[in-house]
C-alpha cells in the first residue's frame, strides 16, 4: 500500500506552525531550510509540489511581542499581516538557492465555495505548476474573519488537494503520526488507517501549542475530506530531514490514511466539501436507507423537518433522526417551502446534487 505512494506525481505538502517557527515564534531558518531542501529534491525527481503553509500568525507574534496566540480576531489578523511577508521572503530566499521560483496564493473559504472563483483558483494553481513554479498557499488571514478558527490550514490543505486534485497529501507536524496511548510508556504510532472510525477519532486531541490551532483533531477532519476524494494522506514528523524522501519511497513513516476506492468527482467534491451548509434537512429511516443503499433522490415524504434559513439552490446538511449528518446536497426548495410542504411533485434533493459523506 505504501509502495504506491512513489507513483504520486502531484503532491500537496502542509507545513504546520510548530515545524516552521522557533521558540521566539519567528520563522526558524534552519528548519525552513531543511524543509525547502526536501521540496527541492521532490522537484528534481519530477514531482509537482504545492505547499500549504502555516506560520504567518506565529511569525507575526514574535515581531509584535505576543508570547501566545492572541484571542481577538483583530490581533490575529495584525500578526498575520506582519508575519506573512516575513514568511514569504524566507521561502523565496531558500528556494532561490535551488533556482526554483515560488508564488504566493492567498485564499479564503469564499474563493473555494463560489463556483467561478473555485475554478479560477484551480486554473491559477495548475498554470503555476505547468510553468514550474511552486505555489505557496495560505489562508488570507489578514482580512478573513471566518477562517481564523480551529484547524484552518489542515482543512485548507485537504481542500487544495481535492481542488486540483492532487495524488498525495502530506501533513508535517510536531508528532510522529496518530498515536495510541499518547504521552505514555506504551505509546504506539498507527502505521496505517484504513477506516476513520470512532476509535481513530478518539485518539485525536486538540493542541496546547502557543502558536498553533487544531492539533490532531483537525488533521483527522482533513483526512475525511481527502480519503473521500480518493487521495491518500500521510501525517508525519516535520523535524526529520528525510521525511518527504522516505514517504515517497514508500517507507513506514508517519500515519498513512488509505483513500476510499469510490472517489468523488469534481462537482460532487465541490458540493461535499467546499461549502458551509446553510441549513439542515432531517429525514426518516426509510429515506436514509433509500439515499445510502439505493442511490435515490430525496423525496418530500421522507423529510421530517428542517433547520436554518436557506433558499433553493443552496447546500444543506442531510441528517438522520438522531441528528447525524450523513449527506450533503443542493436543495431544490427553500426552507420556507419545505416547512410549508410546498414541495409536491418535486425532489427535495436530486441524486445528481447529493453526496453521501
Amino acid at each position: 500500500m505504501r509502495s504506491e505512494l512513489k507513483n504520486a506525481k502531484r503532491i500537496v505538502v502542509k507545513f504546520g506552525t510548530a515545524v516552521l517557527t522557533d521558540e521566539r515564534k519567528h520563522p526558524d531558518p534552519a528548519q525552513m531550510g531543511q524543509l525547502v531542501a526536501q521540496i527541492a529534491r521532490l522537484r528534481q525527481a519530477g514531482k509537482e509540489v504545492v505547499i500549504v503553509t502555516s506560520g504567518a500568525v506565529g511569525a507575526g507574534m514574535g515581531v509584535l511581542g505576543y508570547g501566545k496566540r492572541p484571542e481577538s480576531v483583530a490581533e490575529q489578523q495584525a500578526c498575520a499581516a506582519v508575519g506573512q511577508s516575513r514568511l514569504m521572503a524566507t521561502y523565496e530566499k531558500f528556494f532561490a538557492d535551488y533556482k526554483l521560483h515560488v508564488a504566493q496564493v492567498l485564499l479564503t473559504h469564499a474563493d473555494l465555495q463560489h463556483q467561478e472563483r473555485h475554478h479560477n483558483a484551480r486554473s491559477t494553481l495548475l498554470t503555476l505548476l505547468r510553468r514550474g513554479v511552486i505555489p505557496i498557499v495560505n489562508e488570507n488571514d489578514a482580512v478573513s474573519t471566518t477562517e481564523l478558527k480551529f484547524g484552518d490550514n489542515d482543512k485548507l490543505s485537504a481542500l487544495v488537494t481535492a481542488l486540483l486534485p492532487a495524488e498525495l497529501l502530506i501533513i508535517l507536524t510536531s508528532v510522529d503520526g496518530v498515536m495510541e496511548n499518547f504521552g505514555k510508556a506504551n505509546a504506539r504510532r498507527l502505521s496505517i488507517v484504513e477506516e476513520i472510525d470512532t476509535h481513530v477519532e478518539a485518539l485525536a486531541g486538540g493542541t496546547t501549542s502557543a502558536t498553533a490551532v487544531g492539533g490532531m483533531k483537525s488533521k483527522i477532519q482533513a483526512a475525511k475530506i481527502v480519503v473521500r476524494s480518493g487521495v491518500p494522506l500521510v501525517i508525519a514528523p516535520g523535524s526529520s530531514r528525510t521525511v518527504l524522501d522516505e514517504i515517497v519511497r514508500g517507507e513506514d513513516v508517519g500515519t498513512l490514511f488509505l483513500p476510499k476506492p469510490a472517489k468523488l468527482r469534481g462537482r460532487k467534491r465541490w458540493i461535499a466539501f467546499f461549502h458551509h451548509p446553510r441549513g439542515s434537512v432531517f429525514v426518516d429511516g426509510g429515506a436514509k436507507r433509500a439515499l445510502m443503499d439505493n442511490g435515490r433522490s430525496l423525496l418530500p415524504p421522507g423529510v421530517t423537518r428542517c433547520e436554518g434559513e436557506f433558499g433553493a439552490g443552496e447546500i444543506v446538511s442531510i441528517c438522520d433522526e438522531d441528528g447525524l449528518e450523513f449527506a450533503r446536497g443542493m436543495t431544490a426548495f427553500s426552507s420556507e417551502d419545505i416547512r410549508a410542504r410546498k414541495t409536491a411533485g418535486g425532489e427535495v434533493v436530486h441524486r445528481d446534487d447529493l453526496v453521501i459523506l
